[in-house]
């Protein structure tokens, strides 16, 4: 029995769902999924999610780091698994988007003459088809003076960066994710909410995930 099996005989296949879904959010977002984040994604309870996590834990494929909410990271071994297994998953890519018909412009203001356009409108077309770009679903409103309402999805490309007055994706010192304007100031970071009823948030340790690049949202 090669080194891959011995390995992986060890681990249900939640075990490895666990591990396979840790490593892609960590990829996609930046920044690494708290339990209750990871139990959402897997539609388990919290209580399930900590079993399999202590689990794995002792098994030296996640590393231990209780005083804080995000560090549930594959060790070297996991990664190694994960690398092993790939042509083994039983997880199925999702289809590329095809797009919709994009018919021409419409007028908000004074009409304008129709006409027929045969174009195709799609993400990737707006905004780049690569790993940098992602979409997170807004919740909470303290966006809405710059239009970013509950339920909207804001589309973001990684970043470490960003200049004073972009919309940001930011990790706080409490490990929280929060979307805000962000400004560096004299000797520390603003993190400015869009709406008067919320306070603005200032930080000296401020980590920079993502700024956002458009809006989607359903009507």
């Amino acid at each position: 029995m090669n080194r891959y099996k011995q390995t992986t005989v060890e681990l249900t296949p939640r075990q490895i769902q666990i591990l396979r879904t840790i490593a892609n959010f960590a990829d996609k977002y930046c920044y690494l999924p708290t339990i209750a984040e990871l139990a959402s994604r897997l539609n388990i309870s919290r209580s399930t999610a900590f079993e399999h996590i202590a689990e794995l834990r002792r098994k030296d494929l996640l590393y231990e780091s209780p005083l804080k909410a995000r560090s549930l990271k594959p060790t070297p071994k996991a990664q190694r698994l994960l690398k092993q297994s790939a042509t083994h998953s039983q997880q199925q890519e999702l289809p590329q988007a095809q797009g919709i018909p994009l018919l021409g412009k419409i007028a908000a203001g004074k009409p304008v003459n129709a006409f027929e356009n045969r174009e195709t409108l799609s993400l990737p077309d707006c905004f780049g088809n690569n790993d940098d770009v992602f979409a997170l679903e807004v919740s909470g409103n303290s966006m809405i003076e710059e239009g970013i309402c509950d339920g909207d999805y804001i589309i973001c490309r990684k970043a470490q960066t960003a200049r004073n007055g972009q919309i940001v994706v930011a990790l706080t010192e409490n490990e929280n994710t929060t979307l805000k304007k962000f400004y560096r100031e004299k000797s520390r970071i603003r993190l400015q909410p869009a709406n008067k009823d919320y306070d603005p948030i200032y930080t000296d340790d401020c980590r920079i995930q993502a700024v956002a690049v458009g809006l989607l949202r359903k009507l």
